[in-house]
Parts: C-alpha cells; sequence; structure tokens
C-alpha cells in the first residue's frame, strides 16, 4: 500500500515503496527492519484482493511521513481485460485525521510466476518498486481478503491493512504476532491513526 503527494518527495512505492504501501525513492528510507525478508506465505487472488484497504500500520517513510486516516484501493484500470494492469489510488490526511487531504494515483502489474503475491507498482513512468503480499487472511462474505501485511526485499519498508479502518482487538493482536513471526522489528512499527468505523 504508497501514498504520495506529487508536491512533496516520494521514495518508493509502499512496497519498496508500495504501498499497499507502494515505486522508487527520493529521499532517505528508515532503518532495516527485517535482514531477511521471507517470500510471501500464500498465493493471492486479483480480485480478492482489489477493493478498499485501511492502514492499520506502517514503518514510516519519507514519502508518507505524517500521514493518518491512510487508504490504499485498488481496481482494474481496463475491467474488460483480467490481463490489464491494475490502478493505484492511495490517499491519507497530513499530520491528522482532519489534516490536508493528499492522494496519488499508480499502477501495478503482476510479477509472472509469483502466485500473485507479488506486484511491481509505480507512481512515476517507468520506474517500478517491489509490492510482496507476505501474508493475507481468508477471504470473508463478501469475497475479499480481510487482512493483508505487504512488504519489499530490503526489510525497510512495511504495510498493514485492513478492509475496517478500527479492525477489533483480536485481528489487531493477529497482525502483530504475524508481523513478528514474518521477522520484522515491532518497535519499529507506527501505527495508523483512522475515523472510526
Amino acid at each position: 500500500m504508497t501514498h504520495r503527494n506529487p508536491r512533496t518527495t516520494f521514495a518508493s512505492s509502499a512496497i519498496a515503496a508500495a504501498s499497499l504501501f507502494l515505486a522508487g525513492c527520493v529521499g532517505s528510507p528508515g532503518p532495516v527492519g527485517n535482514a531477511s525478508v521471507p517470500e510471501p506465505a500464500k498465493p493471492v487472488s486479483l480480485n480478492e484482493y482489489l477493493g478498499k484497504w485501511y492502514e492499520y500500520g506502517r514503518y514510516e517513510a519519507p514519502f508518507q511521513e505524517g500521514c493518518e486516516a491512510v487508504t490504499a484501493e485498488y481496481s482494474l484500470r481496463d475491467p474488460s481485460d483480467p490481463d490489464t494492469r491494475i490502478k493505484v489510488v492511495n490517499s491519507c490526511r497530513k499530520g491528522s485525521l482532519d489534516g490536508e487531504f493528499d492522494q496519488s494515483t499508480g499502477k501495478a502489474k503482476i510479477v509472472d510466476g509469483s502466485d500473485g503475491a507479488k506486484l511491481k507498482v509505480s507512481f512515476f513512468g517507468p520506474f517500478y518498486g517491489d509490492y510482496w503480499v507476505l501474508d493475507r487472511g481468508p477471504a470473508g462474505d463478501d469475497g475479499l481478503y480481510d487482512w493483508s501485511i505487504v512488504g519489499e526485499p530490503s526489510g525497510r519498508y512495511l504495510w498493514m491493512l485492513t478492509r475496517e479502518p478500527q479492525p477489533g482487538p483480536e485481528l489487531r493482536a493477529q497482525l502483530e504476532a504475524r508481523v513478528r513471526e514474518l521477522g520484522y522489528d515491532w518497535s519499529l512499527v507506527r501505527l495508523t491513526q483512522q475515523p472510526a468505523g
């Protein structure tokens, strides 16, 4: 899941600057929070991943600094063509839930041979960043995955995404436990403020 203001610095898309985030960095990335990022744990069905996500928490990145109420929305750029690229719209409020609205639109494509779990995301022309869905929840009654943990190979970027702006305590505990199991330093996680559900 990535959230960049065209007028400000942008680094790699929420996936190394993906996002999720979600492309190519200008500014200093944060510390390495996972020296050995694992391969994605499960295949990802695009249809079950599409839609709106709320960012539960992240590793802070220059292009997302101070962002609250962060969301990422994924849709097919041409719904009539299942092989088309994905439209990515990242939004946030600067500094607080009532802060200035900021939105960036990019594109993503699935990496061949990744079972849908690895994408390349771009907010700048030909420059793409890695977006790895390291793990995700099951599909709910609506046919959509209910949570996702996104990272990339450097271990400097991490996003936790949920379908609800305020996940319940059980899911919050599950996300923290899974992030730790994947090898990430939880002390670097910044929880994102979201409006009441």
